[in-house]
């Protein structure tokens, strides 16, 4: 038995649930009389929505194949190795589950070596190797193909990506040494940090075949077939593949550079996975593979047993399998069909929601406003939506004149909502006006038709008090820009049905939203959760903590953007009406700042001016601002906002506001772009220790994101 299958065979007892990736070996005759080659299929016998993965079982199947091929190589039977996967999924790299059950640093290191002890043997063969990306292909996935000697991409490749960094970890079987040494470490740098830290952007087939990773680009048809007349051309010297010189001068110094700069941005030093890539993509600059490897499996290792890592994994598992469960949802059997949409308002988000609706669920859509003016704009933005997504190739002549043909504005809600069975309103945030407008609404829709709200802080019970028919009213909170956040807060008044909230849970499924049920309590999560926040900022500096001290406090964080950034991309306006709210319902935590109020009263958009490029506090603004004289430190600031923040979580999970913690974190990440490498929020919390310092014990469980005792 060698080392490296005593190696995975004492990994693979940690991870009895493997879903186990077999490597099938056939022979085929290349075209043009190249020769017998040997093709290894990865496919883990399920279809393509159980994409093919990588534990220890599975990595020991393809030992084993490689053992079979190599034989042959050395032999002279055969001309050369490829390597593909199933229909539509090459395979998507190591398999995270298996990474959440271990427990020490030794059974990581294992999982590490094990897989660069399987991929190398590729690079070892006695005959040239060939990976022939023909479906998705992530993280490990893209890693045994750069160990084979050339590459081929198929052209309708979805997904391509090192996303490594984004869940905490660093691509760890080969992606951080051999990338920067085959395409150069400035579009490397790009790949493993840039695309990762920007909520793991994707590569097309194009796009990898345009970077050097791939050597050739073919249909998808028949990416096959003629990815075999390719190698045969390779392999008889026909077709002779060429590759840019690799700069190993000041250029990989400033593309590592620059990858700090993007790592700086986006997590501020908060977060060490970016920097551990980084390390190594320096590294690598000699060629060194051997310590390249090396240094991957320590890196690899270390961050498996941090607690970073631990809460990437818990987001991932919280968007990719939370978020198709929602807690507390009813059975979907009791939902109504949905064959028209009418919406209240052709403002700017009502135009947006109408756009979601028409492109998810291609029935009639119709919106109404209080005159003509407004209603064709509405409908004329959504008419210029649609010509984009033509322009763009993203739907073709055909389908963009059938969307257009199924959105109509009319003045009269009779009109416009008599056959609508689901009704959405956008206007003005003021219950008065919104209840007015079911009440008109009401009398002009049918009886089973759900009344929805999009209101961002008001009660939904209050709204249908005075309707006939409060059951089936439901608020349905979306997130601005709607057609890119996919939070969708679903909230349940005291008296809505189970039938209008499956019918709302049905349509955010068709929306594909990420749904999350919510208790009609005041600003419902994100946003009571985020006026703590800012509120809690806001208070520093109105006591007189400079405004550069308190937005550089919370940097540690890793957020999108800086609090003001944020407050001037939600708008003063907003943020004080919201703020106002909470004061009403919470008057002893939610305070109403007099700067801000004096901010929105002077008309400005926000804190800051851009003349420089850079964001400087405006001196109209700075000139506005009456502050105490109470200075705190960054660490005071901190401490504070964090302690406000781990405090508002445990009274909404006292209430009831959601069913559990992981509720709060998954409307944080999917709503407000909390960063993945929290988990939300409230793993950092604990780990901080500040959920025990402020409510005694922690929100999660021991090993729920952190590592199992």
């Amino acid at each position: 038995m060698s080392s490296t299958t005593e190696l995975l065979k004492g990994a693979a007892e940690l991870f009895p649930g493997e879903v186990v990736t077999q490597a099938h070996v056939r022979h085929l005759d290349l075209p043009a009389g190249a020769g017998r080659f040997a093709l290894i299929t990865l496919d883990n016998g399920l279809d393509h929505t159980k994409p093919t993965t990588f534990g220890p079982q599975s990595l020991a199947n393809l030992d084993e194949a490689i053992d079979q091929v190599e034989k042959e190589a050395s032999e002279g039977s055969i001309v050369g190795v490829g390597i593909t996967g199933k229909p539509f999924i090459f395979a998507v790299g190591a398999d995270l589950k298996g990474l959440e059950v271990l427990k020490n640093h030794e059974d990581a290191v294992r999982i590490g070596k094990g897989g660069h002890d399987v991929f190398r043997r590729l690079s070892s063969l006695a005959v040239p190797t060939f990976a022939y990306y023909n479906g998705a292909a992530m993280g490990g996935g893209v890693e045994v193909g750069l160990h084979c000697s050339y590459r081929t991409v198929s052209k309708a490749l979805p997904a391509f990506s090192l996303p490594e960094v984004f869940l905490g970890l660093v691509p760890g079987w080969g992606g951080c040494a051999l990338l920067p040494n085959l395409i150069g470490a400035d579009r490397a740098v790009s790949v493993i940090i840039e695309n990762s830290l920007n909520q793991n952007r994707q590569l097309k087939g194009a796009q990898v075949f345009e970077l050097g990773i791939a050597d050739a680009l073919f249909d998808g048809a028949d990416f096959l077939e003629r990815s075999l007349v390719w190698t045969a051309g390779v392999l008889t010297g026909e077709t002779v593949v060429e590759r840019a010189e690799v700069d190993r001068g000041d250029a990989w110094d400033q593309a590592v550079a620059r990858g700090r700069a993007v790592a700086d941005s986006k997590v501020h030093g908060a977060a060490p996975a970016a920097y551990r890539a980084l390390e190594i993509i320096a590294a690598a600059k000699d060629g060194d593979l051997g310590a390249g490897f090396d240094a991957e499996d320590q890196a690899l290792a270390d961050l498996i047993m941090s607690g970073e890592l631990r809460s990437g994994l818990y987001a991932f598992n919280l968007v990719q399998r939370r978020a198709k469960r929602p807690a507390g949802a009813p059975d979907k059997s009791l939902a109504r069909p949905v064959t028209k949409v009418g919406v209240v308002g052709a403002g700017l988000m009502a135009s947006q929601l109408a756009l979601l609706f028409l492109r998810r669920l291609e029935v009639p859509v119709v919106l109404t406003d209080i005159d003509q003016a407004r209603v064709d704009k509405g409908v004329g933005y959504v008419h210029a939506e649609i010509d984009k997504l033509l322009g763009k190739g993203r739907i073709n002549q055909d389908k963009a004149n059938r969307l257009k043909a199924l959105v109509t504005g009319v003045l009269d809600k009779a009109e416009g909502f008599s056959d609508a069975d689901f009704i959405i309103e956008a206007v003005f945030e003021e219950i008065g006006v919104k209840q007015q407008v079911f009440a008109e609404v009401e009398a002009v829709a049918p009886a089973h038709a759900i009344l929805a709200t999009n209101t961002s802080s008001l009660s939904v019970t209050e709204m249908a008090s005075k309707l006939k028919n409060p059951e089936r009213v439901v608020g349905f909170h979306f997130f601005n820009p709607v057609a890119i956040l996919p939070l969708l807060e679903i909230v349940r008044g005291e008296r809505t049905d189970d039938a209008a909230l499956a019918t709302a849970f049905g349509v955010a499924r068709k929306l594909k939203k990420t749904a999350v049920l919510v208790k009609d309590a005041p600003a419902f999560v994100v946003n009571r959760i985020l006026t703590r926040f800012m509120g809690e900022i806001q208070n520093v500096i109105d006591e007189g903590t400079p405004v550069a001290v308190a937005e550089r406090a919370v940097e540690p964080l890793g957020l999108p953007m800086s609090p003001l950034v944020l407050l001037e991309l939600v708008g003063p306006a907003i943020g004080l009406h919201v703020s106002e709210t909470l004061n009403r319902a919470f008057p002893e935590r939610f305070t109403v700042s007099a700067n801000l109020a004096a901010v929105v009263k002077a008309g400005k958009r926000g804190f800051y001016v851009y003349d420089s490029g850079k964001p400087e506090l405006d001196p109209e603004v700075a000139a506005l601002l009456e502050q105490g004289d109470s200075v705190l430190t960054e660490e005071q600031t901190r401490d504070r906002v964090l302690d406000a923040v781990a405090e508002e979580i445990g009274l909404m999970l006292d209430e009831g506001v959601v069913a559990e913690a992981q509720d709060i974190d998954l409307c944080l990440i999917t709503g407000a772009g909390w960063p993945f490498h929290l988990g939300g929020i409230t793993p950092y919390l604990d780990r901080a220790g500040v959920s025990e310092r402020v409510n005694g014990k922690p929100f999660l469980a021991p090993g729920v994101a952190s590592v199992p005792a």
